[in-house]
């Protein structure tokens, strides 16, 4: 089992009254769970949305560049073979993808999943931007998503509200966007399917 290095201790107090945790695991895990896609370089926000009013619910990012991670701002999906080091988590095989929608899509959510094919330059400026953008306090997904997004090429408008719903239609604006759309009818309760994540494989789940 992997240790897990939490540093609340370093938080600003302002921070840590939010919620904000900082986690550091180790650079021999993300170095064993470094996955490299062979997918075209891509920025993809997620958003999860509420059934039936519509509501932003949360925001995440998946950059696919000279590796693949999820930037999960103030998240609570984890996986014991997913390093992480302050809400950017590594090793995002096409497994762990569908877990971390699994996750968020139920009966009452839904998962945006909305991409745009950029450069690799570009998708590795994302990821060092999420990388430098620090533990987020609760209810801050939208926000710092929005900034990590305004310090990368081509994506300096982005908002950094607190609106999921707003950002989302930011980036429905951007040129070339591909969406899709997942829909689980999983009862309201996500800790079971975090019981169902063994061994890189999700019990239940057809690929």
């Amino acid at each position: 089992m992997k240790r897990r290095v939490f540093l609340a201790a370093a938080l600003p107090a302002a921070l840590a009254a939010c919620g904000a945790q900082q986690v550091w695991d180790s650079d021999e895990e993300l170095r064993a769970a470094r996955f490299v896609s062979d997918e075209p370089p891509s920025i993809t926000l997620l958003t999860v949305i509420g059934i039936p009013r519509g509501e932003g619910g949360h925001s995440g990012l998946m950059i696919n560049g000279s590796q693949r991670v999820i930037y999960d701002p103030a998240g609570s999906w984890e996986h014991p073979r997913i390093p992480e080091r302050n809400d950017v988590l590594y090793g995002i095989t096409d497994n762990f993808k569908h877990f971390y929608i699994d996750y968020h899509a139920r009966s009452t959510y839904w998962v945006a999943e909305d991409t745009v094919f950029v450069s690799q330059q570009v998708a590795d400026a994302a990821i060092r931007s999420v990388e430098q953008q620090g533990a987020s306090p609760k209810s801050y997904c939208a926000v710092n998503t929005g900034r990590a997004l305004s310090r990368v090429p081509g994506f300096e408008n982005a908002p950094t509200g607190f609106s999921p719903i707003r950002l989302r239609n930011w980036f429905l604006t951007l040129p070339g966007v591909q969406s899709k759309r997942h829909m689980d009818g999983d009862p309201a309760n996500n800790h079971d399917v975090l019981l169902r994540q063994k061994d890189g494989k999700i019990v239940g789940y057809n690929m």
